[in-house]
């Protein structure tokens, strides 16, 4: 079982945002399947890179657009993906080095960072960027 299904309740109404956050909800799935599979640490190393690679796109597809729009909580939901990066990286470092490993504990943040964020901050921004016919 996936340990994120998506559903209408995490659209933001921003079509292409959606798709995104979908390749997110993929990524994080595929990362929780290849912890609970038993896959080594080289595939799961694999598959949290991705992970962070295709936040970092995202994260910047929502800042170009809130920059394009003059949107007005900017600053601050820019900080939030601004800690979110700070503190995966920091976890891949220590992923990298050994020195911790992928975990229950780490998927639940990661689940519930993402679906916490898209529910508070993105439907949010969505709906501000609605009323500039954005969809």
């Amino acid at each position: 079982m996936p340990l994120i299904t998506w559903s209408h309740m995490l659209s933001t109404g921003i079509a292409e945002q959606d798709a995104q956050h979908r390749k997110l909800v993929e990524l994080i799935n595929q990362l929780d399947e290849a912890l609970y599979t038993g896959q080594d640490k080289e595939m799961q190393g694999v598959v949290l890179a991705q992970l962070i690679d295709y936040t970092v796109y995202h994260f910047g597809y929502e800042e170009s657009l809130m920059n394009q729009y003059d949107d007005e909580d900017t600053a601050r939901h820019t900080a939030e993906h601004s800690k979110f990066v700070q503190v995966v990286d920091d976890f891949q470092r220590q992923f990298e080095t050994g020195a911790v490993l992928i975990s229950t504990d780490l998927m639940h943040f990661l689940r519930d960072w993402l679906t916490g964020h898209i529910m508070k901050t993105d439907k949010k921004m969505g709906q501000r960027l609605a009323q500039h016919g954005l969809h």
